[in-house]
């Protein structure tokens, strides 16, 4: 089957797709029957996000790829940077490891010979073209990228054009063969329950690793991709198991992201991306491009906040939450233990749209029960009483310095609501309204991010308008420095310590 990928942002990697090997049946299956052909301006591939791409393809020797380079010589507001050197383009792309050919880009014989000649490297065909080709006083000329022609200049094109046709003879091109099994890769459960005892300490990055290869024994269709940190991301427990199934990216984030979209374009894969949550601000673009594209693709950012401790400010995501809440239709997870975690990347698999599940490096305890049912938009009432002063919501390693200070401040009798909202986006605004109402209006957010954008501002932007509530909030306020996971998360107020202060500080100012 013949593909035509045009994309303003190339992900030539969408040619992953019809490579990749997929156990089926207990065969495995090569679907090698077509090509991809990815069209990529000169002026774009000054993109670094391209030559992540060429470097990938190079070294995988994904043959069924062909990039055609349009090098007209002219960008948008002035010359491409290498204009008409051709022989720069083609000993760029061969150092890629690619096959490279230059033709003439009006030449349709020359184009039409080259298309097949991939020969084990992907194949790269550099076209010299002339911006406005035909056209009077545009050819090859600068200052008319993206104008219109004026209606009589353009009427004179017109017939300009019609005068170079040769012939009229209609050429019916033979539709392509759809060889392709069917496959579904609707409500794809766990084969079974979490198996998980509470109080046990397991981190969720490492939960996050365990769930994903359980999913991937439910369905073939389920596949990983890494951006080297699968050791960290815990993505490697999947390789281990399922390896045919398994893409490592190395540190290419923007073309990561890039492959998933383009394995999950047919609707025949379901791909979840892993890498440290910090990195993936590299490839915003192409996940804004995602949502646009009303892509379905899984993300999972690990060692998010200060929290990871002696690693650094460097790997420490504390703008990941600010990020995926300004993508469109897009779901943020941030379990906050072992269940949790196996239930979000369930969920994810049969979620549309972009999801973002935020793990965390520390043990913390199993809390919940394997038969606790999750939602997406559903938070959960982690601790509470008849007499909650405060409601207290936290997530990940903050929901369990919650659960510490609330043990602290009730032997001085004082009683705590403590939230978990398992979903950043959406979020529960009627059950974090309801328990800010039966806590007098009391509400205090603490998480191991930055301020901007992260849950105090999702939990206040619900609340706002809601007459006699108060939010009050405790966040990362500086960038953070390196040191054990305690003491940052002391230095930094957003420990077990810091919410007894503001717990206390809140009622102070009943």
């Amino acid at each position: 089957m013949l593909t035509w990928q045009r994309n303003p942002y190339p992900p030539l990697l969408f040619s992953i797709s019809p490579l990749w090997t997929l156990a089926h049946d207990g065969c495995i299956l090569l679907f090698f029957s077509y090509r991809v052909y990815c069209l990529l301006g000169d002026g774009e591939v000054s993109e670094g996000s391209v030559w992540e791409a060429m470097a990938f393809a190079g070294f995988y020797k994904l043959d069924n790829l062909v990039a055609i380079f349009d090098v007209n010589r002219l960008g948008q507001s002035d010359p491409a940077p290498l204009q008409h050197h051709m022989e720069v383009y083609q000993k760029r792309c061969e150092s890629f490891g690619w096959n490279v050919i230059v033709v003439d880009g009006h030449s349709v014989e020359e184009l039409c010979k080259v298309f097949d000649q991939g020969k084990h490297k992907p194949l790269a065909v550099i076209a010299k073209t002339y911006k406005g080709r035909g056209i009077s006083g545009v050819e090859d000329k600068e200052a008319w990228h993206g104008k219109p022609l004026p209606k009589n200049m353009a009427e004179q094109v017109i017939e300009e054009i019609y005068s170079q046709i040769q012939s009229k003879k209609k050429i019916l091109a033979t539709l392509p063969k759809e060889d392709a099994p069917t496959v579904n890769i609707t409500n794809i459960r766990m084969p079974s329950p979490p198996n998980f005892k509470l109080g046990d300490k397991l981190a969720t990055r490492k939960a996050y690793g365990m769930a994903l290869a359980k999913l991937g024994n439910a369905s073939d269709r389920v596949i990983a991709l890494d951006g080297d940190t699968k050791n960290s991301t815990f993505s490697e427990l999947f390789k281990k198991e399922h390896p045919d199934r398994f893409i490592e990216c190395f540190i290419a984030e923007q073309n990561m992201v890039s492959i998933a979209v383009g394995c999950a374009t047919r609707d025949r894969t379901v791909p979840f991306c892993s890498t440290f949550a910090a990195f993936f601000t590299r490839a915003f673009d192409q996940i804004r491009m995602a949502a646009i594209s009303e892509s379905s693709i899984n993300l999972c950012g690990s060692h998010c906040g200060v929290s990871i401790g002696e690693d650094g400010p460097s790997q420490m995501a504390l703008e990941d939450l600010a990020m995926f809440r300004s993508i469109p239709n897009g779901t943020i997870f941030y379990p906050s233990d072992a269940v949790a975690t196996e239930k979000a990347v369930e969920l994810a698999a049969n979620t549309k749209g972009i999801c973002f599940i935020r793990t965390s490096r520390p043990d913390n305890a199993v809390i919940y029960n394997n038969n606790e049912n999750f939602q997406v938009g559903q938070a959960k009432v982690v601790l509470k009483s008849k007499d909650d002063q405060v409601t207290v919501i936290g997530a990940g390693v903050t929901l369990h310095e919650a659960l510490a200070a609330a043990e602290q401040l009730k032997k001085e009798k004082i009683n705590i609501r403590v939230l978990d909202p398992f979903t950043i986006k959406p979020l529960d605004k009627k059950l974090i309204l309801d328990s800010a109402r039966a806590t007098h209006g009391r509400v205090l957010t603490v998480e191991d991010h930055y301020y901007e954008g992260g849950i105090g501002e999702a939990v206040a932007a619900a609340l706002v308008g809601e007459p006699g509530i108060t939010v009050s909030r405790l966040a990362v306020s500086n960038v953070p420095r390196s040191g054990k996971p305690a003491e940052l998360l002391k230095m930094f107020g957003i420990d077990k310590d810091a919410i007894v202060q503001a717990v206390k500080a809140a009622l102070s100012q009943a």
